[in-house]
């Protein structure tokens, strides 16, 4: 029976941590790297009920993307949903890793598998490291895209009903940038990369203003939608890679943000 060692060494090297950013907390965070494992669930986030489900369905290890805890915390008490949490889940022996910007920037990381899902061409590191890897991608369309056309896409991929949009519904778009979640600090580089528009999951209001007075559109799905259905693949490259477990990606897990 596979160890928890042993999956997270897989991780490790399909997720490299040295990809993380500098303030991150990624890889191993609960749990005991000797203990054997039947079941893992993935999920964007750790909360009450995507940690419920992962106790009700007797998983022994939770693959969530953001990292719990994320900053050092000096009590662990159940006084804090966050303390609520990981006493729940180490009572029921469940271990958490978290692969976070590692898993953001990787070769089959997040971004990349936005820009393939978008169809993009000639698809390179927007914030390049090393080789193919490297913080958010540019590519560009075979065909010119307007905007209104490219957000229709864009709803259709990420199962999303509604999105922002800076710039005009006939903004032209050739090439462009992805970085999922919350990543303005990425808005910049696109810009100096020439991208005509970027897709990302949220920006503050006056990186938008930003984007504006610099001609290039943008379009924000939402933080939820543009990272979750890629913890729906690892869940399929963990299965694959452990036939012996029993790998799924939570069912209870929503986006909090609803529209209305």
């Amino acid at each position: 029976m596979p160890t928890v060692r042993d999956v997270t060494a897989f991780l490790d090297d399909y997720l490299p941590p040295a990809l993380a950013e500098s303030w991150d907390n990624v890889g191993l965070l609960v749990g005991d790297r000797r203990s054997e494992i039947a079941g893992v669930m993935t999920c964007l986030t750790l909360t009450p009920a995507t940690a419920a489900e992962a106790v009700m369905r007797q998983a022994d290890l939770v693959v969530s993307h953001h990292p719990l805890p994320f900053r050092p915390i000096q009590r662990l008490t159940t006084d804090t949903a966050t303390g609520s949490i990981l006493l729940d889940l180490a009572a029921a022996r469940i271990a958490v890793y978290s692969p976070h910007t590692a898993f953001d920037s990787a070769a089959e990381g997040i971004n990349a598998r936005l820009a393939k899902r978008l169809g993009l061409r000639g698809v390179v590191p927007l914030v390049p490291r090393e080789g193919t890897v490297g913080a958010g991608r540019y590519g560009w369309f075979a065909e010119p895209l307007l905007l209104e056309s490219l957000a229709a896409r864009v709803k259709e991929i990420l199962g999303v009903d509604r999105l922002g949009v800076v710039a005009p519904p006939q903004h032209p778009i050739r090439t462009l940038a992805v970085a999922c979640g919350a990543a303005d600090e990425m808005v910049e580089a696109a810009c100096g990369a020439g991208c005509d528009a970027m897709l990302l999951g949220e920006a503050r209001f006056h990186t938008c203003l930003a984007a504006e007075a610099a001609g290039m559109g943008l379009l924000l799905p939402g933080h939820f939608a543009s990272e979750r259905f890629a913890l729906d693949a690892l869940a399929e490259v963990l299965a694959g890679r452990f036939p012996d477990l029993t790998v799924w990606s939570s069912r209870r897990e929503h986006d909090p943000i609803a529209w209305l």
